[in-house]
């Protein structure tokens, strides 16, 4: 009796030391002398020290930042890019075991698959499809960490930073570009209303006495305005029948 009492709380401390708490968010990697036994799941789990370690992996999805980048385009423009890529981990036993620190891997992998996507677009198609761009560094990472039992979710392009020079030049090319839009509306315009006035031509040439009445609404619009001066052109018709009463007159 006076030997079992210390032998149990002997036990009881190994037993105390030997429990782990593995959380809902994490995967226990198990290693007994040194070789890899499971995944351990959530809840209370025993690791007797000395012949078994045990390595805890967060499997939440992580949002990484990655930092600025100087790549030029295929168009052999400079760029400073930085993004942010969404990952987590698959699974935790290749996280530990076929990458050293598959936090720093992801983010160095991402940073060399940036630059790379970014050489194979011009500057136009990086502006304007930064969508496409994205979901094709994501395809490459994704792809590449799938060894590492990593999961890419998605990646953003977050800014795009140009040299000052080449600001002002895109600058100038819009402004440029809003002008011959202008340009090109207006002599529109301009057709569109000479079509428009020669079928209102058309019309009042073929309607007897439309270009009278047109006329006299002309005159009651100007007469509204006490302000205007009214120079009264009499029609052609018109003289023509005076010109043919004095000529029946005189015979």
């Amino acid at each position: 009796m006076d030997t079992f009492l210390p032998v149990l709380i002997i036990v009881l401390f190994i037993v105390l030391i030997s429990v782990r708490q593995i959380n809902q968010y994490q995967r226990g990697v198990k290693f007994r002398l040194g070789r890899y036994v499971k995944v351990m799941e959530p809840g209370w789990r025993l690791i007797f020290p000395i012949i078994e370690s045990m390595q805890r992996v967060d499997i939440r999805v992580k949002a990484v930042d990655v930092p600025d980048q100087e790549a030029i385009t295929r168009d052999n423009i400079s760029a400073r890019i930085n993004a942010v890529i969404y990952y987590k981990v698959k699974d935790a036993s290749k996280a530990i075991i076929e990458v050293e620190n598959f936090r720093y891997a992801v983010s160095q992998l991402a940073q060399t698959t940036m630059r790379n996507v970014v050489g194979e677009m011009d500057l136009d198609e990086l502006l304007s499809q930064r969508e496409q761009a994205s979901k094709k560094i994501r395809q490459i990472v994704d792809e590449l960490t799938d060894p590492w039992g990593i999961q890419v979710d998605n990646v953003e392009l977050k800014d795009i930073t140009l040299p000052e020079e080449m600001k002002r030049t895109i600058g100038k090319q819009a402004e440029a570009e809003r002008e011959r839009r202008a340009v090109i509306i207006k002599a529109e315009g301009e057709v569109q209303a000479a079509e428009n006035l020669s079928i209102a031509a058309k019309k009042l040439s073929e309607s007897s006495g439309a270009l009278h009445l047109r006329t006299l609404s002309t005159l009651n619009d100007l007469s509204s305005d006490q302000s205007n001066t009214v120079i009264f052109a009499i029609p052609l018709e018109i003289l023509r029948a005076f010109d043919r009463l004095g000529k029946n007159d005189q015979s």
